[in-house]
């Protein structure tokens, strides 16, 4: 039976505070281990050791804007938001503009210190902190906006601007970022495209790489490669800005972006439904795709599991009974009847048919924020449980949910208290999680490398939108071929021949 959701605005907050649960979780009376100990194999290489000198050198080029472990806590700086890895760096750079990057990455380059540039820390793959005690680059002070052009659609900003201020700055002139994440009240956007972050909307709007027309970046000698264009169609030689998106830091430091901005939708409506398998779900997302068409925005899927997560950890209660499976459809549009008669067809279609045993439409938008943070705070609903080993993974539509049926068993016998699934229905992109009341090696080894081993067998991706990292770089081969990853490592040759920027991440190691 349809219904209209009472939900509940109150259990908002603001998440901007995103990054904070790592200090709510159960365990973090404690410092999580460094992250040469828990991954022993790691070595640290041939970089120069942090001097007085080089300190001195930084704070002539940032007067008042060096952090050191001697004055200041540094402890969110090294540590991932999961608190699964940990660096030791003794200081934390926050540079202002292009030039003071240039000239750091410059005096680093010629002095051998490895550097780990650093946005709003939200990484998931260890990407964002350092290894052992590489210099950290911050770009938080960076979040000037330079225009918003709303006759072409683009905005021009530094690299530190938070993607929830800029959608709000873009809101005012009837423009949004293509770009959603759960994260956005705490990520930079020089992050986003340093990760490729893909996020809610990517169905729709399509990926960092899709949106990102231009950018400036920093190379590891201090050179400014300026392409910073703001054209839609610019077809003059190697589009070099496509080098640095998804290039973690390893590559350059993104200093600024251009950004194509879609209008702003004047309707939106979101739909929770509730499945009783997985194959009513594939259907669903099928009609959708067909019924609903320009206006599908997005297409989300969580299990039961996820929703006991939210609904114990979080305290929030969901508007429908418990389902197996819950999606999440959201259109954006331009004309509300336009739209609402698209979805009274599909509504009538998928219900009729028995695919959709219950549901819920909203279209007050603070119902919608209320809904979408159901989804967008599995994450720290799950982090609630103690430690999340945390997979993001890419598979045909038919095989999206396999991986958890595949491991559940495996790892419940190992002591996991959850094993679940959730994610971007419409594009593939799941987020398949186990957890545990703390770090476990045996279920890491349940875990890795099989899920990687399955996800090849399958055509799928091992990373789909939260990049390499740290943490996948050595099972990178399952997704990329020999050559593929020699090709990778002659361009950060060429750009980074000393290898300072972001060691350690994305390149499998190299056997002895």
């Amino acid at each position: 039976m349809l219904r209209i959701s009472s939900l509940s605005a109150s259990r908002l907050h603001d998440l901007r505070k995103f990054s904070n649960v790592i200090r709510r979780g159960k365990s973090t009376s404690n410092k999580v281990e460094l992250t040469q100990v828990r991954y022993p194999k790691l070595k640290r290489g041939g970089f120069a050791t942090l001097n007085d000198r080089h300190l001195t050198t930084f704070k002539n080029i940032l007067p008042g804007r060096v952090l050191t472990s001697e004055t200041d806590d540094l402890e969110l700086f090294n540590t991932d938001w999961l608190r699964t890895v940990r660096g030791n760096s003794s200081v934390v750079l926050r540079p202002k503009t292009t030039e003071e990057i240039s000239e750091i990455l410059k005096f680093c380059n010629q002095e051998k210190l490895a550097v780990c540039p650093q946005g709003g820390n939200t990484g998931l793959v260890g990407g964002s902190v350092p290894v052992f005690d590489e210099v950290i680059l911050s770009t938080s002070l960076m979040k000037k906006i330079d225009l918003i052009d709303t006759d072409s659609g683009v905005v021009v900003c530094e690299a530190g601007c938070i993607l929830e201020d800029l959608d709000n700055a873009l809101k005012d002139k009837g423009l949004m970022m293509p770009l959603d994440l759960g994260a956005k009240g705490s990520c930079q956007i020089g992050g986003n495209i340093s990760t490729n972050a893909g996020g809610l909307r990517l169905l729709r709007y399509g990926s960092m790489h899709a949106n990102t027309l231009g950018l400036i970046a920093v190379k590891a000698d201090g050179t400014i490669v300026d392409s910073l264009s703001c054209l839609k169609k610019d077809n003059t030689g190697y589009a070099l800005h496509h080098l640095f998106i998804g290039s973690e830091g390893t590559l350059g430091v993104v200093t600024k972006v251009a950004i194509q901005c879609p209008p702003a939708p004047k309707a939106v409506s979101l739909m929770f439904l509730g499945l009783k398998d997985f194959e009513s779900v594939l259907k669903t997302t099928q009609k959708a795709k067909h019924l609903l068409g320009e206006i599908l925005s997005s297409c989300e899927l969580m299990d039961l599991e996820c929703a006991d997560a939210v609904e114990e950890n979080m305290k929030i209660k969901l508007p429908l009974e418990k389902m197996p499976f819950y999606v999440i459809l959201e259109s954006s549009g331009s004309n509300s009847a336009h739209d609402e008669e698209k979805l009274n067809t599909f509504l009538e279609v998928v219900m009729g048919e028995g695919l959709v045993i219950d549901g819920t439409v909203i279209t007050e938008p603070s119902r919608i924020k209320s809904v979408w943070h159901i989804r967008e705070c599995i994450a720290e609903a799950l982090l609630r449980d103690g430690y999340v080993y945390k997979y993001d993974i890419t598979l045909p539509a038919r095989n999206f949910y396999d991986l958890v049926p595949f491991f559940n068993d495996k790892v419940k016998e190992a002591g996991a208290i959850r094993c679940c699934g959730f994610g971007h229905l419409g594009d593939g992109n799941v987020h398949f999680n186990v957890t545990s009341s703390e770090f476990s090696y045996n279920l890491l080894g349940l875990i890795e490398p099989l899920i990687y081993e399955w996800t090849s067998k399958h055509r799928g991706s091992v990373s789909a939108e939260h990049g390499i990292g740290l943490k996948k770089k050595e099972f990178l081969k399952y997704s990329k071929s020999e050559a593929a990853i020699e090709v990778m490592r002659g361009i950060k040759s060429v750009l980074d021949p000393n290898g300072i920027l972001n060691p350690y991440k994305v390149l499998p190691s190299i056997a002895e």
